[in-house]
């Protein structure tokens, strides 16, 4: 005679088993296997020199905002990156040029990351010296050597390096020259003109990016961005020059480009799109000299006869020196096998407008992003309703509750037929 108990557990194993044939349908097995590809490096390298101590970043100091970053990056790292940490003057306090021109210490060593070692690592960190950029970089680019993938070097300041002659640009220059394929990325905590030029030439010789950070949210997402983007492929950057107009334009495939332009100019460009396939576009425009705070960048896709597609748009304010922004177009599929490509024409616009006596050329450095994919097949990729992945945990809550209560419905029934019986 079967019990209770016993039926209870089967519908409960039941239940299990459908649940889990729902959420991890045929073919959704995780691969764990390794990829074989080479793992990518990431160093952050902080300035703990005195300066570190100003309290001007959202009412603490500069050195408990980088600790915060530090802190929320290290949760978010990527498994595969190999990670390391380097300071600069962070250990002597005293006058001695020399000394604390030596004065760079690799923290955290270049390799699978311990995140509870290595925030112990940070935490023990106070202001201390002098801020020699360039033997920090020096010693970095020589922790990242060897292996064949990717390798970025994430620097904080927030100060001119102190160690002249030594000029950390013409080192960064000289880590570029060799040719190991190593980019250079700097945040400037609350920079002057200076530090700005300086950080900025830095990141410039090696194709990295520049940002000044005011606040401790947007130096934590700069920093997580930037430990991303090296688990990502390498892309080398194609250096291009827009139009004035779609019908002059340079037709881009797939690919990073590199542009400069003008104050409040249009720049054109043209992708051709296949039936079926979804046009990916961003675009990313740099203040990299004074700027009035209000300004804004604007991406149009339209077709040949100016009609527009889509559009994506972002304001600044001043608080960053960059603003991007993105669209996406799918392409709908034909029923004519012979059908022809579309031409697609992305119009580029920024409202940047040069602060008093500051130069208006050359024009501002652009960075375009264009990624044609093939669209999402709207008879099985759930995600082109809109919700992505979400539908499959909305059909899992459904069909179970669906189940359960029908189960419930007949237990119930089946208790009130026994309890009469007896």
């Amino acid at each position: 005679m079967i019990t209770r108990q016993r039926l209870a557990a089967g519908v409960c194993a039941l239940l299990a088993a459908l649940t889990a044939g729902l959420a991890f349908p045929a073919g959704a097995v995780a691969d764990e296997e390794p990829d074989g590809k080479a793992a990518p490096k990431v160093e952050l390298v902080l300035d703990v020199s005195g300066s570190m101590r100003t309290r001007d970043i959202d009412g603490g100091s500069r050195m408990a905002a980088a600790k915060q970053a530090f802190n929320e990056v290290l949760d978010a790292t990527p498994k595969e990156v190999r990670l390391g940490i380097r300071t600069l003057g962070a250990n002597y306090p005293g006058n001695d040029r020399l000394t604390g021109c030596k004065d760079t210490e690799l923290l955290y060593p270049v390799g699978p990351l311990d995140r509870t070692e290595a925030k112990t690592a940070v935490a023990t960190l106070v202001p201390t010296g002098w801020t020699p950029i360039g033997p920090a970089l020096q010693k970095a680019a020589a922790d990242l050597k060897g292996g064949d993938g990717t390798r970025r070097i994430v620097l904080i300041s927030d100060g001119e390096d102190t160690c002249q002659p030594l000029d950390p640009c013409e080192v960064a220059r000289e880590i570029a020259a060799q040719g190991i394929g190593l980019t250079i990325d700097t945040l400037g905590l609350v920079p002057d003109a200076k530090t700005r030029d300086q950080l900025s030439c830095i990141a410039d010789a090696t194709g990295g990016t520049y940002t000044s950070v005011r606040h401790k949210k947007e130096l934590t997402d700069r920093v997580g961005q930037l430990v991303d983007r090296a688990a990502d492929p390498v892309v080398t950057p194609v250096a291009t020059q827009g139009a004035t107009e779609c019908g002059k334009a340079p037709e881009l495939q797939s690919g990073l480009y590199t542009d400069r332009e003008e104050f409040g100019q249009q720049r054109w460009y043209r992708v051709q799109v296949e039936p079926g396939q979804e046009l990916r576009a961003s675009v990313s425009v740099a203040d990299d000299r004074a700027v009035r705070p209000d300004y804004g960048v604007l991406l149009r896709a339209v077709t040949v006869h100016g009609r527009e597609i889509v559009r994506g748009e972002a304001a600044g304010t001043g608080r960053t020196d960059m603003i991007s922004t993105g669209l996406r177009y799918p392409r709908p599929e034909s029923d004519d096998d012979n059908a022809s490509p579309e031409m697609v024409c992305l119009q580029v616009t920024n409202s940047f407008a040069a602060a008093p006596g500051v130069k208006t050329t050359p024009g501002l450095p652009l960075e375009l992003t264009v990624d044609v994919v093939d669209g999402p097949d709207q008879a099985s990729d759930v995600a082109a309703f809109g919700l992505g992945r979400g539908w499959w945990l909305l059909g899992v809550l459904v069909v179970v509750g669906f189940l359960a209560g029908l189960v419930w419905g007949w237990l119930s029934r089946w208790r009130i037929a026994v309890w009469r019986t007896n």
